[in-house]
């Protein structure tokens, strides 16, 4: 604590920036504490927004987190809403700031922290700047495109980008009656989840009659009489909709710095330490728009969360005020709802392994939720990344109930540092309406321990296009079950006949064994390994197959 009030200003509020001036205020009473927030809502429930549109959330008001008249008068700020800084001095230790009431002026600053968040990307294609073309990430965004709704009474909307914000519009959009397009230019929605995860609420869109068109990739929008024409690369079709809400990502807001000498990436990130400094003498930066380290490999990343911001915020907080944590990095712990389903990941996924020439190893289980005999159990896929001694780098899951607590576990054995022996030993509350006796958890722990530890091998479903003609794949379960549907050349032995007929299968040749979800084939590898064969076990069994066939 330094010995004189020190003067402090914060640029941005919502997650990092109110959180750090709340931190700040109950560590130093003495502090001249100054928010500037460039529109007129200092705190807001961003992920909140959606909901309103469909009128889940009624209340508007519910969003608002903080006013900036309750937030100064429990913790003495003085905020200043409407208020952009447009520049940075660092070396007279002044901010230019931009208000709707009092035109350009200077501010001084002791320290300075920096929580300026991010913008829609918006790309620079033709009709991008049309009134019907909507972003969302503020309350005014979210009022302009309800106000669409409202008054215009639209029959179709389209959204560009299916990442968190475009398949939650997607969602509401169509709780309130509307047809909704989805446009992904990518293969599949949802890019912080594998494509064996993401088709699970790829089906679930489609279900509820969302218009999903993935490989779409978008090259103008051009106003037709009263409607939208959208056009794609060859040789998609044009598509017409009422109006259009642009989802395609975020990137850092940060223009303002160009001349500040504050470090940042190509991108436009602010490069921060561990205690959220910058380069910069004095000056701290949190949020969306400062690249962090992945806790997982411990690379330089950015994940534009809450969660994240509201920590970083603290932190940078404790740093000004004395005290000395740290920030240790983010996993990228995220979860959302998309109609009946929940599907949430922390950690690593297959694409960023693969990227940065991880090694890995991967189990899918397919369990119910609780116990099966207790009513209303429902099945989840559960998907763990761990590496050649057996840490966890990954986990994703997708289903109807259970799913938060399953990632939430997950991503707490991650921050530990946790390995698959550790699933296997966590012991997990068990009640037949709420989890088995071996929890989903455990038992991903263990199909990925009997992997690690030789007593298996698997493959998966993207691995079958690179199986040698020469070996067999093998069906193990019932006949009724393999009438229904079967990986194309599939042999069928019933595991429980397979002792009695293991003689027709070849000695000399691999066999791929695989059934429903994987427990049964990997009993029946077991019994093949010790005849002497040589067998891999489709991990997540032909309900991962089928899901990523249909």
């Amino acid at each position: 604590m330094t010995n004189h009030p020190q003067k402090v200003l914060i640029v941005g509020g919502v997650a990092g920036g109110a959180s750090a001036a709340a931190r700040l205020r109950r560590l130093d009473e003495q502090a001249h504490i100054v928010l500037f927030e460039r529109g007129p809502y200092i705190s807001f429930a961003n992920c909140g927004l959606p909901y309103h549109i469909s009128e889940t959330i009624q209340d508007r008001g519910k969003l608002l987190v903080q006013t900036p008249e309750a937030m100064t008068q429990r913790f003495n700020l003085d905020i200043r809403i409407e208020s952009e800084v447009v520049a940075i001095d660092p070396e007279r230790k002044m901010v230019t700031v931009n208000s709707r009431e009092r035109g350009q002026y200077e501010e001084s600053y002791d320290q300075l922290l920096l929580s300026p968040g991010a913008k829609p990307i918006r790309p620079a294609l033709p009709g991008m700047d049309h009134e019907r073309v909507f972003t969302l990430r503020s309350i005014p965004d979210m009022d302009r495109i309800k106000e669409q709704i409202q008054a215009h009474r639209p029959q179709h909307a389209t959204i560009i980008g299916g990442g968190f914000i475009g398949v939650e519009m997607a969602e509401n959009l169509r709780e309130i009656g509307l047809d909704v397009a989805l446009i992904e230019a990518g293969p599949h929605i949802l890019a912080p989840f594998d494509a064996d995860v993401s088709v699970w609420i790829e089906h679930e869109l489609q279900q509820k009659g969302v218009h999903l068109l993935a490989e779409h990739r978008l090259t103008a929008i051009a106003e037709q009489a009263d409607k939208l024409q959208l056009s794609f690369e060859h040789p998609n079709q044009p598509l017409e909709t009422d109006f259009v809400i642009l989802a395609i990502g975020v990137q850092p807001d940060t223009a303002f710095l160009a001349d500040s000498g504050i470090e940042r990436t190509d991108r436009g990130h602010i490069i921060v330490d561990e205690q959220c400094r910058t380069n910069v003498a004095d000056i701290y930066a949190v949020g969306d728009a400062i690249q962090v380290a992945d806790k997982v490999n411990g690379h330089a990343t950015a994940v534009p969360l809450a969660g994240p911001a509201n920590k970083q915020g603290r932190i940078a907080a404790d740093q000004i005020a004395g005290l000395s944590t740290t920030y240790t990095g983010t996993q990228g712990t995220a979860i959302i709802k998309v109609f009946d389903l929940t599907a949430a990941c922390t950690g690593m996924n297959e694409k960023a392994l693969k990227q940065q020439n991880i090694p890995y190893q991967k189990v899918i289980v397919h369990p119910l939720s609780h116990a099966g005999y207790y009513p209303g159990a429902s099945a989840m896929t559960l998907k763990i990344l761990f590496d050649e001694q057996g840490k966890l780098l990954g986990g994703q899951a997708v289903g109807k109930d259970g799913v938060d607590k399953r990632i939430d576990v997950l991503a707490t054995a991650i921050h530990f540092k946790g390995s698959i022996n550790d699933l296997t030993e966590l012991e997990l509350s068990y009640a037949p309406p709420y989890s088995s006796a071996k929890d989903p958890v455990n038992m991903a722990g263990y199909a990925a321990e009997n992997i690690r530890t030789g007593k298996t091998r698997v493959f998966a479903v993207e691995d079958l296009s690179t199986r040698d003609e020469q070996s067999v794949l093998l069906d193990v379960r019932t006949k009724k079950e393999f009438e229904q549907g079967h990986i194309p050349g599939s042999v069928h032995i019933p595991v429980d006949e397979l002792r009695d007929r293991i003689n027709e299968l070849p000695t000399e040749t691999e066999i791929w064994v695989y059934c429903q979800v994987g427990i049964r084939g990997y009993t029946a590898s077991r019994i093949l390994e010790q005849h002497g064969y040589e067998t891999r076990n489709l991990t997540g069994g032909y309900k991962s197959y089928a899901a990523m066939n249909r």
